[in-house]
């Protein structure tokens, strides 16, 4: 089995930063690719961004691109979201999702971590 434990959510102004972290545990061999995810308020979840296992290859929503990088340290097992010109429409739970599919894999999940971005 594989855990995911997301962190770094919080509350930031239109404009600001935050960084997600997601740790992950278990049998982490299988985890070719990461990905992040985010769900609105009444809205449908949606991917965000991927990265291969290499950290090579990434891959974007049009709606982050330019504003987000994914990375991953694979001797830590964990893989970041750095989230930079945040906007309200930014607002979100965000998951990490990881798995074997490129660029979208849902094998496994985290519990979420909150993200407000206040006008």
């Amino acid at each position: 089995q594989v855990q995911l434990v997301e962190s770094g959510g919080g509350l930031v102004q239109a404009g600001g930063s935050l960084r997600l972290s997601c740790a992950a545990s278990g049998r982490t061999a299988s985890l070719d690719v990461m990905d992040w995810f985010r769900q609105a308020p009444g809205k449908e979840r949606e991917f965000v961004a991927a990265i291969t296992r290499n950290g090579f290859n990434t891959y974007y929503a049009d709606s982050v691109k330019g504003r987000f990088t994914i990375t991953r340290d694979n001797a830590k097992k964990m893989v970041y979201l750095q989230m930079n010109s945040l906007k309200p429409e930014d607002t979100a739970v965000y998951y990490c999702a990881a798995g074997s599919h490129w660029p979208t894999s849902s094998d496994y999940w985290g519990q979420g971590t909150q993200v407000t971005v206040s006008s």
